[in-house]
């Protein structure tokens, strides 16, 4: 039997990509599961939301807490790259990619909204539109039609804005005095906002080429 080959794969930037590519070989030699290296990223999701919730008090701690951000994404890139070198991709090893990540979406995005530099809504919203996003991606594949990752606030560009928003922050509680509002609302609050917009229009995007692809089946 043929090995199993993922229906469709996230595009990944090549140069990050092949930051990667030392560590796939080092996961094969030593046989490292690729699930293992999905529940890794979770981990490191965990270090940032939790780097985040100390934020108000230490605000150094934004960033640790942005670099986990960025580690947790380079996990994520890690396992499909591992499973498919491995070749030990699979149809349950899907299940153990798609789901970590969902969980890491909501520690990261709610542990920043609950930092106490921005009102802790825009966390809880921006951690509900990102499942709402993922889960219209996976429905395209559902339905007969494919797996869609378009849309400007994909995973990876949801971790990019929270990274930004970080070190924003970051920057004004070092140098500006702590002040930290523009128009009544704080850093964080408008990248959550950013975010929030960006998936709605995401969501938008991924299911119109739905019902497009789905059509054109009739």
């Amino acid at each position: 039997m043929a090995p199993y080959e993922p229906a469709w794969r996230r595009p990944i930037a090549s140069g990050f990509r092949r930051t990667a590519d030392g560590a796939v070989r080092w996961c094969v030699r030593h046989h490292i599961h690729p699930n293992t290296v999905s529940y890794m990223s979770m981990a490191a999701a965990a270090a940032a939301g939790t780097c985040f919730l100390g934020a108000g008090r230490w605000p150094l701690l934004l960033i640790p807490a942005a670099l986990f951000c960025d580690l947790r994404l380079w996990f994520n890139m890690l396992d499909g790259m591992v499973a498919i070198a491995s070749k030990r991709a699979s149809r349950t090893g899907e299940i153990a990619n798609e789901l970590p990540d969902r969980i890491s979406d909501v520690i990261i995005l709610v542990g920043a909204g609950m930092s106490g530099l921005c009102d802790p809504v825009g966390g809880y919203w921006a951690a509900i539109l990102a499942l709402l996003t993922a889960y219209v991606g996976t429905l395209g594949q559902a339905v007969g039609a494919r797996r869609e990752f378009g849309g400007i606030m994909s995973k990876p560009w949801r971790m990019v804005v929270l990274h930004i928003g970080a070190w924003i922050t970051l920057a004004l509680l070092l140098w500006n005095d702590g002040r930290i509002r523009f128009g009544g609302f704080t850093v964080l609050d408008w990248t959550f906002a950013i975010i929030i917009v960006g998936c709605v229009q995401t969501v938008i995007v991924r299911l119109s080429r739905i019902v497009r692809t789905l059509r054109a089946l009739e």
